[in-house]
C-alpha cells in the first residue's frame, strides 16, 4: 500500500522530525496535554466492581474510585518509559505513571500513536531504573495538524495497524504451534518408536504409557552415574580466568542460549583447582537443575559445570537420545512444575525411567527427530521472520503518518469495514 506526500513541506526545526507538511503548527506537548502524576493506589484496591487500575502493562487491579475520568494518553514516569498507553473512560493510574488531561485541540488516539514515535532515550535517566521528568516530556516538540486531520489519521491507523496486528497473531500462532509440533515429535519418537505396527506393552511409567514390547524400560542411572558438578564456583577469585583459558565454564544463561549444543562461553578457565574438577569432553551431556531447571545440553567443547548442572559420565547409549527425552520435557512429570519449581537432584534425575530401545533403533529415531526439527524450526524461523517484518511495517507506518510523511486525509475505510472509535483501559488495536 503508498500513499501520496503532502503538497508542500516546511523545516519543523526539530531534529528528529525533519520535513513537516507546510500546514502543520511545530509546539510542545504540553500544548496538547496536562501531564498529571498517577497516585499509589493500595489505599483505594478492591477486589471487584471497581475501576481499572492501570501500571506500564496495562491493567492489573481495581480501584473504589478513579483518578480521572476520559479519554488520556499515560506515560512511565519510573521503569517502562517507553510504553505509552491510550484509555478512555475511568481510571487510576501508579505512582509510576503520569496521565494526561488532553486539551480540546488533541485528539487522544493520535497523540497516543505519536507517542509511540518519541525518542524516549533521549530523555530517561540512564540508570538500571529510567526515569521521565516530568518538564522533559512536557517540553517534547511536535509537529501536528488540526484535530480534525489528527482524527483522521488516527482512525487509517486504527484500521491498518488492527489489520497488521492480525497477521502478527496468526504467525504467532504459527510459531505456538510449531512448538507444539515439535514437542509431539519428539515425544512419540521416544516414547512409541518408529514403526505403527510394533507390537506395544505396558511401561507401567506414567509419561511413556505403552512403549514398543521389545524396548525395555530403565532407570537413568542404571545407564550411567548421575553425579553434580563442582562447588565451590570460582566467580570471586579471577586467578581462574583468562580469555585465552581451555576450558569453557558454562553459566546457566550459556546453556540458555546454546539451543542444545555449547560451542562458546562467555567465561573461559585457565587454572583448574580442586573445586573445578568436573571437566566435560566435547560429547558429553549435562542438564541444569538451577534456574533454568531441567534444560538439557550437550557441550561441543572442552567445559567445566558448577554445581548448577548434573552430568553423565558413564553414558552407555548416544547421549543425543537422553537429550531429546529431557527436552520433550515429558519425563519430569510428577517431579514438580517445570521452571524454577522443578526440583531435580542426582537422585530424581537418575531416578527417571525411561523406554530404551536398541542402538540400531535409537540411531534410527535420531536421524528421523533431527530431520523432522530441521523442518519445523525453518517454519518456525520464517514466522519469526515474518513477525519482525510486520513489526517493523507497523512502526514505520505509524511514524510515516503521525509526522506527515504521508497523507492519508482522502483515506477511506474499506466497505463493510469497521474502524475502531473507542477503547477503554487499553491501547489502540
Amino acid at each position: 500500500m503508498s500513499f501520496p506526500r503532502y503538497p508542500e513541506y516546511k523545516n519543523s526545526g526539530v531534529e528528529w522530525l525533519g520535513e513537516v507538511p507546510a500546514h502543520w503548527a511545530t509546539l510542545k506537548l504540553k500544548h496538547l496535554a496536562r501531564i498529571r502524576n498517577g497516585r499509589d493506589y493500595k489505599a483505594v484496591e478492591v477486589e471487584s466492581e471497581g475501576y481499572p487500575v492501570i501500571g506500564s502493562g496495562g491493567p492489573f487491579s481495581l480501584a473504589s474510585t478513579y483518578l480521572y475520568d476520559g479519554e488520556s494518553l499515560l506515560l512511565g514516569r519510573k521503569g517502562t518509559v517507553d510504553k505509552p498507553l491510550y484509555v478512555n473512560g475511568p481510571f487510576w493510574t501508579v505512582d509510576t505513571m503520569f496521565y494526561t488531561e488532553l486539551s480540546e485541540w488533541a485528539s487522544g488516539r493520535f497523540l497516543y500513536y505519536y507517542a509511540t514515535c518519541f525518542r524516549f532515550d533521549m530523555y530517561s535517566t540512564n540508570t538500571a531504573l529510567p526515569s521521565m521528568a516530568q518538564e522533559d516530556l512536557a517540553n517534547i516538540q511536535l509537529a501536528v495538524p488540526g484535530p480534525t486531520e489528527q482524527a483522521a489519521i488516527a482512525a487509517f491507523l486504527d484500521h491498518e495497524t488492527a489489520r497488521i496486528d492480525a497477521l502478527i497473531e496468526e504467525q504467532k500462532r504459527l510459531i505456538e504451534l510449531l512448538k507444539e509440533k515439535r514437542q509431539a515429535v519428539i515425544s512419540h519418537a521416544v516414547t512409541k518408536g518408529l514403526d505403527p505396527d510394533v507390537p506395544m506393552k505396558d511401561s507401567g511409567v506414567e509419561w511413556l504409557g505403552e512403549v514398543p514390547a521389545h524396548w525395555d524400560v530403565v532407570a537413568i542411572k542404571w545407564l550411567s552415574v548421575v553425579q553434580r558438578g563442582a562447588s565451590p564456583r570460582p566467580i570471586e577469585d579471577p586467578r581462574y580466568f583468562d580469555d585465552n583459558g581451555k576450558y569453557g565454564w558454562v553459566r546457566i544463561k550459556d546453556v540458555t542460549a546454546s539451543n542444545g549444543l555449547l560451542s562458546a562461553t562467555t567465561q573461559t578457565l585457565s587454572v583448574l583447582g580442586s573445586g573445578l574438577s568436573v571437566k566435560l569432553e566435547p560429547g558429553q551431556l549435562f542438564v541444569s537443575i538451577a534456574g533454568t531447571v531441567g534444560k538439557p545440553c550437550i557441550t561441543q567443547i572442552k567445559a567445566c559445570i558448577h554445581d548448577g548442572f548434573v552430568y553423565f559420565p558413564e553414558l552407555s547409549i548416544d547421549p543425543r537420545f537422553l537429550q531429546i527425552i529431557f527436552e520433550s520435557g515429558l519425563c519430569y512429570q510428577g517431579l514438580g512444575k517445570m521452571g524454577t519449581q522443578l526440583n531435580l537432584n542426582t537422585d530424581t534425575v537418575g531416578g527417571i525411567r525411561i523406554g530404551l530401545p536398541s542402538d540400531d533403533e535409537i540411531e534410527n529415531i535420531l536421524s528421523f527427530v533431527e530431520k523432522e526439527l530441521r523442518k519445523l524450526d525453518e517454519l518456525s524461523s520464517q514466522a519469526d521472520h515474518a513477525v519482525k517484518l510486520l513489526e517493523e511495517r507497523r512502526s514505520a507506518l505509524i511514524s510515516a503518518a503521525v509526522t506527515g510523511q504521508i497523507d492519508v486525509r482522502g483515506w477511506q475505510p474499506p466497505a463493510g469495514s469497521s474502524s475502531l472509535t473507542e477503547i477503554t483501559a487499553g491501547e489502540p488495536a
